[in-house]
């Protein structure tokens, strides 16, 4: 299944987005790792559902946006991208950063949110499971924190070449550097924006989706979204880290499909 990268006009900047698949309207938010071309479990989702993959100003050949300040800034945003698609009542996922943004749409939006997909998101805090700072994490301690199988994880992050290699190391050092000054605004310095405070304002039927050895942020805060949201299910994966849509792709596809 093939994506395509598209425009479209947003009142702040123009989003970059993907498109592809045929089915339910789905819109996926990408976590703080952006979205890498022909990503596997994009391509997954698109054989099920009609999949819209918005880019965060910042992230891919995306313009940046200095006008997007903070939580509530990046949330309408992302309304104001759904709007644009000309979309009513996607289904709506998020992952990691993307949950944490997604779960704040829900609570601001409650009666135009009724299916939402929560995978390993961000967004809360608890003190006796601190999430780890990625700000002053180094790229070969990465495949650790975010894959339960860290070899595998390792060829994914770095498509086979040498975490140490000079010439990835530079790469990745100038497109991480572009992406994080966007999601430092809401993970820096640590992912905690009052969400808690909100939650019981999500009416939508709700999945979280949890890899069992998530060691970036552990399976406990799934359980706290559990208790927060009320119409909520969590599915643990077994033998999946926090990167669970690359690691397990066809068990978060199926605790999906739990959405209706």
């Amino acid at each position: 299944m093939s994506f395509e990268l598209k425009t479209v006009d947003t009142h702040h900047v123009p989003v970059r987005y993907y498109e592809g698949g045929k089915g339910e309207p789905l819109v996926f938010l990408h976590g703080a790792g952006g979205i890498v071309p022909n990503d596997p479990f994009l391509e997954k989702l698109a054989a099920k559902y009609h999949v819209y993959a918005p880019l965060l100003p910042g992230y891919g050949d995306s313009e940046e946006c200095p006008e997007l300040r903070d939580m509530l800034d990046i949330t309408l945003h992302s309304w104001d991208v759904i709007d644009a698609l000309k979309l009513r009542d996607p289904i709506l996922v998020g992952h990691s950063m993307g949950g944490m943004i997604a779960a704040e749409m829900a609570a601001v939006e409650p009666h135009q949110v009724s299916r939402l997909g929560l995978i390993a998101a961000a967004g809360l805090w608890i003190n006796a499971h601190p999430i780890p700072d990625l700000f002053a994490t180094m790229p070969y301690e990465y495949p650790k924190l975010l894959f339960h199988n860290v070899e595998a994880g390792t060829a994914m992050l770095t498509a086979g070449t040498r975490v140490d290699d000079p010439e990835w190391l530079k790469s990745f050092l100038v497109t991480n550097a572009r992406q994080m000054g966007m999601a430092g605004k809401i993970l820096f310095p640590i992912p905690e924006r009052g969400l808690s405070t909100r939650l019981y304002r999500v009416r939508a039927k709700t999945v979280l989706i949890w890899g069992d050895n998530d060691r970036l942020i552990p399976p406990a805060y799934g359980q706290a979204f559990k208790r927060a949201i009320a119409r909520s299910e969590l599915v643990s994966v077994a033998e999946a880290g926090h990167m669970v849509t690359l690691e397990k792709p066809d068990q978060v596809i199926a605790a999906l499909a739990r959405l209706g």
